[in-house]
């Protein structure tokens, strides 16, 4: 399998996410979103 490496930054980002996000705290949440949604502009973009 070829994967391309545009697409894995923002998935790990995405998935990291929501993973930071079972831990909620102040820092983590902001840094969560961030991850959130440069994963989702990253996948939806290409």
């Amino acid at each position: 399998m070829h994967f391309n490496m545009v697409i894995i930054q923002p998935a790990v980002a995405l998935i990291a996410g929501v993973l930071i996000l079972a831990f909620p705290r102040l820092l983590n949440v902001l840094v969560a979103l961030y991850l959130i949604i440069v994963g989702l502009t990253g996948l939806l973009g290409h």
